[in-house]
């Protein structure tokens, strides 16, 4: 009988998954540059948070603070859902690339307005589009990743990594303001917002990476094209769920820009510095998450580490009104953080693996939408509720929201995890297949979801010579003859696929496929073969010289009379 793994030898294996989290994202160099790129944006946008209060508050005190915060979000939540499409069309690094280019003009002429005492109406104008440009980063970032990754594995990786930085963002970008402010005042953090914008479009210029093909402008209407991520969730159950769950973690989080403030002076008397105390422990405990969350990553328990984050914004607001002690909100606040780097690591990784690739960006900024008004919401609703029932059976109302939530949808994220892990051997299977090792994850975890299992008996045959090319076969188990013209010319086993040549040039099959033994195969109807490897550069060319060398051995004695006699459109060349 195996011997249980030792405790030592567990708690290494979790660091080994966390060393090999953060290096896979710096061995790919199309990852270490987009998460930089995230890093980046995400500071500008701390930094420049923190100068356009400063010159709210001179202008006009905390009332132009909270009115100019929603000025800048109530055109982002609007917009980002309109202007979303155009990070499904074309190649997604462009959109990162324009949207950082705009935020860093856009803040450097903020820069420039306050530097020569112009109109700070302009500066709020300013403020509105760049986070108009900011809220769209992040969904065409979300979509992006998945494209530079082959496994999902290496998805959950990038997540946890964004996570991460997400959270250095959240500590390095007021940083970097408050030195600028002792140096140039917001003129300076201002132009500190705008160089760090500007560099993560740079880190963006000349990414190499197979992309789909997608239409270079939008072939319908823009509303009708924006309404397809909404269509997208409310048609997909999981995707909804998880909507759902994100809906009451950002009410949680809308609740919480209040709490913390009236917790920190009513009710544990720490006056205003405790306000910026309870705000560091959730900044400091996201960033001690996403390094324990590194740790976690596995794909088959997604599902219940993002209810587990969930989870976690809502019982330590309890434990917060039943223990009214400042170490002990410290600490809860701390694990709130923690819940965030979970729901990092859970959350955006299932949508990035449920979603559809060609509404990918339009579901993500549906999310951010989502996010912006349940905040807003979140904050309102908190406000009303401590002023008509009080501070503590607020606490209570809204912590209870989240750890509910994420009961009543434990089940079905675990159900989740299991069709995820299902499918994540079949991606194993297909990445033994050459010409489609090299695909990344959507286009693989698409051809994964329409797979058709397929049993043959021993002698059975799967397809005879002549006939035509209606399916592409992977073997999953057993062994199979190949033969042409009577005679045996190969034996296929678990790992190997055929039938691609009927498929990609359009003759009748060069050989018959009988089962040498009981065969367990998948099959993949020819629309979706042939999409995925003619639409990628490196496996079409795989393919291409596959086939011809095929083509090659088989045209004697078919009739074909050359390789590329009968090629589709767009079939490579040898």
């Amino acid at each position: 009988m195996a011997e249980e793994p030792s405790a030592g030898s567990r708690s290494r294996g979790r660091l080994g998954r966390a060393a090999g989290a953060i290096a896979s994202n710096a061995r790919n160099p199309n990852l270490r540059r987009t998460q930089l790129s995230f890093l980046g944006a995400w500071t500008a946008e701390w930094a420049f948070t923190v100068g356009l209060g400063i010159v709210a508050y001179r202008d006009g005190g905390a009332t132009a603070v909270g009115l100019v915060g929603l000025l800048r979000m109530a055109p982002a939540a609007l917009l980002a859902p309109l202007l979303s499409p155009w990070a499904d069309r074309g190649r997604r690094e462009r959109v990162l690339v324009l949207v950082s280019t705009v935020r860093g003009l856009a803040t450097g002429a903020a820069a420039v307005v306050v530097g020569l005492s112009g109109p700070t109406s302009v500066v709020y104008l300013l403020a509105a589009l760049s986070t108009v440009a900011a809220t769209l980063y992040r969904p065409a970032h979300s979509a992006l990743l998945p494209s530079l990754c082959r496994t999902g594995y290496e998805l959950a990786s990038a997540n946890v990594v964004r996570g991460l930085l997400d959270s250095t963002a959240t500590v390095a970008g007021p940083l970097l303001a408050a030195a600028a402010l002792g140096v140039g005042g917001p003129t300076a953090v201002f132009a500190l917002a705008a160089l760090a914008s500007l560099g993560a479009a740079a880190a963006l210029v000349g990414l190499r990476y197979d992309a789909p093909p997608r239409p270079s402008v939008p072939t319908v209407p823009l509303l009708r094209s924006a309404a397809a991520g909404i269509r997208a969730v409310i048609r997909n159950g999981d995707l909804a769920l998880i909507m759902g769950l994100a809906v009451a973690q950002t009410l949680t989080r809308g609740a919480l820009s209040v709490l913390t403030v009236v917790v920190a002076i009513d009710l544990l008397g720490t006056g205003e510095p405790g306000v910026g105390l309870l705000n560091a422990a959730i900044g400091a405990g996201a960033v001690l998450g996403s390094l324990g969350a590194s740790m976690l990553v596995d794909t088959r328990r997604l599902g219940g580490w993002f209810a587990a984050g969930v989870a976690l914004w809502g019982v330590p607001v309890m434990v917060v009104g039943a223990v009214p002690q400042q170490a002990v909100a410290l600490a809860m606040l701390a694990c709130v953080g923690v819940g965030n780097a979970l729901i990092d690591l859970g959350g955006f990784t299932l949508l990035g693996r449920i979603a559809p690739d060609e509404v990918l960006a339009r579901v993500f900024s549906v999310l951010e939408s989502l996010v912006v008004l349940s905040m807003g919401l979140g904050a309102l609703a908190t406000a009303l509720l401590v002023g008509s029932v009080g501070l503590r059976p607020t606490l209570v109302a809204v912590g209870v929201l989240c750890p509910v939530a994420a009961a009543m949808s434990w089940s079905r994220l675990r159900r989740m995890d299991g069709s995820l892990g299902v499918r994540d051997r079949d991606i194993a299977l297909l990445r033994g297949v050459p010409m489609l090792g090299s695909l990344p994850l959507p286009a693989i975890e698409q051809l994964a979801r329409g797979l058709q299992p397929v049993e043959v008996p021993a002698g059975g045959t799967v397809f005879g010579q002549g006939d035509s090319g209606d399916r592409y076969y992977v073997i999953e188990r057993g062994a199979a003859e190949v033969v042409g013209d009577g005679s045996v010319v190969a034996t296929l086993g678990p790992g190997d696929g055929f039938g691609e040549i009927a498929l990609l040039r359009r003759v009748p099959r060069t050989a018959t496929v009988r089962a040498a033994e009981p065969l367990r195969l998948h099959a993949l109807l020819p629309e979706q073969f042939l999409t995925a490897v003619l639409g990628f550069p490196s496996s079409a060319r795989e393919a291409g010289s596959a086939v011809d060398h095929m083509l090659g051995r088989y045209a004697p004695r078919t009739g074909v009379d050359a390789p590329g006699a009968g090629r589709p459109p767009g079939a490579p060349d040898a």
